[in-house]
């Protein structure tokens, strides 16, 4: 992209989502990004793109529209664009709470705030769902109310059964033994002690009790797309993760994905994105259920997700969309890409060693493709790059990769088949 007007990307955040976005920017301009968070973490540690700011309480108001306004004095009067990014659930809520303040200086590719909760909320994103035609697990609502009622809480479908939050945000300050992202419960009495402990240590939403859909990790699937100021979706990039992060507190983080593409799923999600007027980066996680042969949807994430940058590689970079939409203007006359049509440009995105996926990863005709691509030297992580790259920037990530043997070690048999 030459030639580009002068604009200015702000990031919120500092991991690995954050990297990867930092890294799609510079691949465009060759610039160093700032970037504001509570804490410095790994990813963009020792890294020569990114120029950190941290500050206090940042992740919460007041704190953070506080911060806003004193970020936004420096860029009064400007006429270049300065686009948030927020590489988070959090960040996103703020961004879309403060949207018409924020506005006054500050390009927001977000949705408006009652949208948002409607679509964060898994309890309410399956509402939406429901309008839209669109499946997803058999749901069962759990309030604190009930368990503080005493009430017998059982569920209408068979063991296994998946339990999760339905609210993401609160669930980050949520702190006890054995917490999870998400849960596969395979009793009555597990059941009841989750719950317990959820609650009894100040969870106040609801949970989600759901039908557990079979199958390993390379069931799942996850779709980005970017949709324009004008509400209409112009790329849809869709992703084959072939395993996930066993780790209690990152169970559902992708690992490693391939590049997939199914235009029937397009179409379906990107007239469902054009209906309810979205703006901004969508990311959908859903799995496939071969009892009836649907994708299961799960949530929707108001963000590019931690492991987008899968979609950069792949030749659709994440930060291009919104430099064509915000800076050029040339997005809205463009059509919709539609990605991973060509099965010859296939690259694998890794977030661990290539000998943890090779020793983990279910065998089936998807390890064998990605197997393939990695013989080809047709693999690439998010932060290994080679234009940000010290000595010791390679050394924390050399380790941040050495601790999955032992997270994978003790935890891969104890979590296998979580959703």
């Amino acid at each position: 992209m030459a030639d580009l007007p002068d604009f200015t990307p702000i990031l919120l955040g500092s991991d690995m989502n954050v990297y990867g976005m930092a890294r799609s920017f510079h691949e465009i301009t060759g610039r160093a990004v700032d970037i504001y968070a509570r804490l410095q973490l790994a990813p963009t540690r020792f890294s020569k793109i990114v120029n950190v700011h941290l500050i206090k309480d940042f992740d919460s108001d007041p704190a953070f529209i506080e911060a806003m306004r004193e970020i936004a004095k420096k860029y009064a009067g400007t006429k270049q664009k300065v686009i948030l990014v927020a590489c988070g659930d959090g960040y996103a809520e703020l961004i879309a709470k403060h949207k018409d303040e924020l506005s006054e200086t500050f390009v927001c590719p977000y949705v408006d705030y009652k949208l948002l909760k409607r679509l964060n909320s898994k309890e309410s994103f399956y509402q939406v769902c429901d309008e839209y035609d669109l499946p997803y697990p058999k749901t069962k609502i759990i309030t604190r109310a009930m368990y503080e009622s005493g009430v017998s809480i059982t569920p209408p479908f068979p063991f296994p059964v998946a339990l999760k939050p339905t609210n993401s945000v609160e669930w980050l300050n949520i702190h006890f033994e054995g917490r999870k992202k998400a849960f596969t419960i395979h009793s009555q009495v597990e059941l009841n002690t989750v719950i317990g402990k959820i609650y009894d240590n100040g969870y106040t939403s609801d949970l989600i009790l759901q039908d557990f859909v079979p199958g390993d990790d390379s069931h799942m699937r996850v779709l980005n797309a970017y949709v324009d100021k004008n509400h209409h979706v112009k790329m849809m990039c869709l992703g084959h993760p072939l395993l996930e992060d066993p780790t209690p507190a990152a169970i559902g983080n992708y690992v490693a994905i391939l590049p997939e593409y199914n235009q029937d799923l397009y179409d379906k999600m990107k007239k469902f994105l054009e209906d309810i007027q979205f703006t901004g980066f969508a990311n959908f996680d859903m799995k496939f259920d071969e009892r009836d042969q649907t994708f299961k949807l799960f949530e929707i994430n108001i963000r590019q997700g931690r492991s987008s940058f899968f979609v950069t590689l792949n030749g659709y970079n994440l930060a291009s969309w919104l430099v064509k939409d915000y800076v050029t203007d040339e997005l809205d006359a463009a059509d919709t890409v539609f990605g991973n049509k060509d099965e010859s440009k296939a690259k694998l995105w890794l977030g661990v060693p290539k000998r943890i996926f090779k020793n983990y990863a279910k065998d089936n005709e998807y390890k064998q493709r990605a197997l393939q691509l990695i013989d080809e030297g047709r693999v690439a992580t998010t932060v290994f790059y080679k234009q940000d790259m010290s000595l010791k920037r390679w050394a924390l990530l050399e380790y941040m990769f050495y601790n999955y043997y032992g997270r994978y070690k003790r935890y891969f048999a104890e979590n296998k088949g979580d959703n």
